[in-house]
């Protein structure tokens, strides 16, 4: 029997009915109170905290829906496991989304239940998700995108319990954030391999119409070749790709690479000797494909590791992971 009893902040905008579910969630999380454990009874929270049976009831009913208690005749409510839920909110299913995601689960604990959503870049299917799962977890763990609906959508959530990852934008005040910068790492890395690019007559940076990729990657290419005086182009529509020899080509979408390869095999051209290729994001089939394609890649592995430590041990995040360039043969 446990005689914990949560503190109602009767100044938060926090509505006091998930106060009383994050007090109980909390309290469960740090053993305070253990599975088994009786809640106080609904007349006993209205005479200690001062709340209305509705918000009571209320609160109860979502610890119900989050799985954490039950509740018998003549028993009352109990506690009934101590899982957390966890919500994924990702983009689209990737394979490197699969290293996140593989990372990010196998450091969690069982007792974890994770559930993941893609919005596909959709801002209407971002909205209507987030707003059906407003309040229903004790984590949030989203993949945001550059749309004003995006940005409203997210107030939705306890800036507490919310992780934004991969992509710094529309990140809300006292939330956490963890991701890689898409701008500066370009130059830098460019720059490390540039005795290399130094073989090829023309740098290429193929961003099609249709990506979602941020648009740092372009400006901090073009600084680059700007700067290193250097014969380049940006290619954003597929009419116009025609790979040459003597040519590097620098890829921001796996559909892209695809075309390249074909293209270059059936012209003849041999990667890393006649044509350069650079990929960006690192999967595990890249280092096998065509003797291994060169990547310019953040770690998806430890950013889903510090995921988990986000649910698990309640840091506050506000980190970029480093984006590095892998050469192989293709450069």
């Amino acid at each position: 029997m446990s005689d914990f009893i949560p503190n109602i902040d009767e100044s938060s905008s926090v509505p006091k009915f998930l106060q009383v579910v994050d007090a109980f969630e909390e309290a469960v999380k740090s053993n305070k109170m253990k599975v088994g454990d009786n809640l106080p009874s609904v007349n006993e929270m209205c005479s200690r905290c001062g709340l209305s049976r509705d918000t009571v009831f209320k609160a109860y009913s979502e610890l119900k829906n989050r799985r954490l208690i039950e509740s018998v005749p003549n028993k009352g409510y109990y506690v009934s496991s101590n899982t957390s839920n966890v919500f994924l909110f990702l983009d689209t299913l990737k394979a490197y989304k699969e290293v996140l995601y593989g990372a990010f689960r196998s450091a969690l604990p069982s007792r974890v239940n994770v559930d993941v959503h893609f919005h596909h870049y959709n801002p209407r299917v971002f909205e209507d998700i987030v707003r059906n799962a407003a309040g229903k977890y004790s984590h949030y763990i989203i993949m945001n995108f550059d749309d004003d609906r995006v940005k409203s959508a997210l107030k939705l959530i306890d800036p507490s319990k919310l992780l934004c990852i991969d992509w710094k934008i529309n990140v809300p005040p006292k939330s956490s954030f963890i991701g890689q910068d898409f701008g500066a790492p370009v130059y830098n890395n460019l720059l490390k391999v540039e005795d290399k690019l130094k073989r090829y007559s023309r740098l290429l940076l193929v961003y099609p119409e249709y990506t979602n990729h941020p648009k740092e990657t372009v400006e901090y290419f073009k600084k680059y070749c700007s700067e290193r005086q250097i014969h380049h182009d940006v290619i954003y529509s597929l009419d116009d790709l025609h790979p040459q020899k003597g040519e590097l080509y620098f890829t921001v979408s796996d559909r892209v690479l695809a075309i390249l390869l074909d293209m270059s095999s059936d012209k003849g051209l041999v990667l890393g000797t006649d044509i350069g290729i650079i990929s960006y994001n690192e999967t595990p089939t890249k280092k096998y494909i065509k003797d291994g394609i060169s990547v310019l890649s953040t770690d998806f592995a430890l950013m889903g590791k510090k995921m988990a430590y986000f649910v698990e041990q309640e840091l506050k995040l506000n980190e970029f992971v480093d984006t590095e360039i892998i050469e192989r043969s293709s450069l």
